[in-house]
């Protein structure tokens, strides 16, 4: 147990649930219509069906998950994409600083590049060897276990890339735009955000 407290971040406690919290309400999946785009300073604009996606090299990681309302859920099984085989698809001009996910219901979040590139950030579609479930965020749900949850957008429909960051929705609220739970980074300190 002493390991498992070592990977808790201040403030946090252990749950043996998962938890559902999102914005709105979950979105209906048809995968003959759903498709994952990646826009903006790209040399080679994407997209995907869903048929499509699941063909991508796949990408397995056990991660810790952190939520910004102080649970954290251990030694989660993710499978899905690595966000770097979709960079690597994409081509992005030398000037991308920055990704903007974009979701169903306009939801969104934005990293910088460095944040995406590490190994265990990937577009899971499967959690414990199961399809991921909805209001889980299924079809696909982006995830960086080096953020606060919010920062792993469910329901992922697009990635735009920029050269300037782009708020999103939590962080246009007042919530931290970097959401590094061992800093407890969980609220904007920009007063006039």
């Amino acid at each position: 147990m002493t390991d498992e407290k070592q990977r808790v971040p201040p403030n946090q406690r252990i749950t043996s649930t998962f938890p559902v919290l999102h914005v709105g309400d979950v979105p209906e999946f048809d995968p003959e219509k759903w498709d994952f785009t990646v826009e903006g300073l790209v040399k080679r604009p994407l997209r995907l069906t869903y048929n499509d996606f699941l063909k991508l090299p796949k990408a397995t990681i056990v991660a810790d998950f952190h939520c910004v309302t102080g649970w954290s859920k251990l030694n989660n099984k993710w499978e899905g994409v690595s966000f770097m085989t979709i960079l690597n698809l994409a081509k992005p001009f030398d000037s991308v600083r920055y990704a903007t996910i974009v979701a169903e219901g306009e939801y969104t979040t934005s990293l910088p590049l460095e944040d995406l590139v590490a190994d265990d950030v990937l577009f899971a579609y499967r959690l414990y060897g199961e399809a991921l479930e909805p209001q889980h965020g299924g079809p696909l749900r982006l995830i960086v276990p080096r953020k606060y949850a919010y920062k792993s957008a469910k329901w992922v429909r697009k990635v735009k890339l920029t050269e300037n960051q782009e708020l999103g929705y939590w962080e246009r609220r007042g919530y931290s735009n970097t959401a590094d739970p061992w800093k407890e980074e969980r609220f904007s300190t920009d007063k006039s955000s």
